[in-house]
């Protein structure tokens, strides 16, 4: 399935619209004339239905390249989002050098989300891959969710949580950094539209932190350009 079928714009030009959308933290009506600058006159409404289609397909085309560092340590945390003006949860996991492993968006903060983001981020992993340690801050409800995983036989027995707060500084200062990007957003209309808009701004922030290096060849933004066009393309 050809993914730009029956669009007005080349394709080039609507994966460097996502692309800068979802990396550098800008609005949709700054985009918008940025791109007029550059001589391509189009919407920002326009723009705004591009990154909702367009990045939760680059995440996925991508989610072989990004497969997390065999890491024996976690950070697990969530932070806030505002849709719709009420605050939803943005579950996330990082491992000891900062990469992201996994993230997740609910609209409750309890043992069922908890779980289900754990049991999302173990599951694409073989149990020699999981990790041996899981940080988290001292909210119950991981305990609970990791219990009852062990009790499922979705995660080792042996796993270690620890519940201290100041180990979590490595995410939390991650939330920051993606929450500037969320900022210019002045909230999201629904979960969807979050979600997909989000899923965006992670993957650009995989390739930010590295992630994706060794699938660039030493061609920095063009290699990164070329690993988003090629397998979209692919579709």
């Amino acid at each position: 399935m050809n993914l730009f079928k029956q669009r007005h714009f080349k394709y080039d030009i609507i994966i460097w619209a996502v692309r800068w959308y979802c990396k550098y933290g800008i609005s949709y009506r700054d985009l918008e004339e940025m791109m007029e600058e550059r001589g391509v006159n189009v919407d920002h409404t326009t723009i705004y239905r591009w990154v909702i289609y367009y990045a939760p397909k680059i995440l996925d085309k991508l989610k072989w390249y990004w497969k997390p560092s065999y890491s024996k340590t976690w950070y697990v945390d969530e932070t806030y989002i505002k849709v719709k003006g009420v605050w939803k949860y943005l579950y996330r996991a990082v491992d000891e050098d900062g990469n992201t492993i996994d993230f997740y968006l609910s609209s409750t903060r309890n043992t069922k989300s908890a779980k289900r983001f754990l049991n999302k981020a173990l599951r694409k992993l073989e149990d020699w891959e999981k990790p041996k340690i899981i940080n988290t801050d001292k909210n119950p409800t991981y305990n609970k969710a990791l219990e009852e995983l062990k009790t499922l036989k979705k995660c080792s027995k042996s796993i270690i949580h620890r519940q201290v707060k100041y180990l979590n500084n490595i995410i939390e200062s991650d939330h920051g950094k993606l929450k500037r990007l969320i900022k210019p957003t002045l909230g999201f209309k629904t979960n969807k539209t979050a979600y997909a808009t989000i899923k965006g701004f992670e993957m650009m922030r995989m390739f930010k932190k590295g992630q994706l290096d060794m699938w660039k060849y030493g061609q920095g933004i063009t290699g990164e350009i070329r690993l988003i066009t090629n397998n979209l393309l692919a579709s």
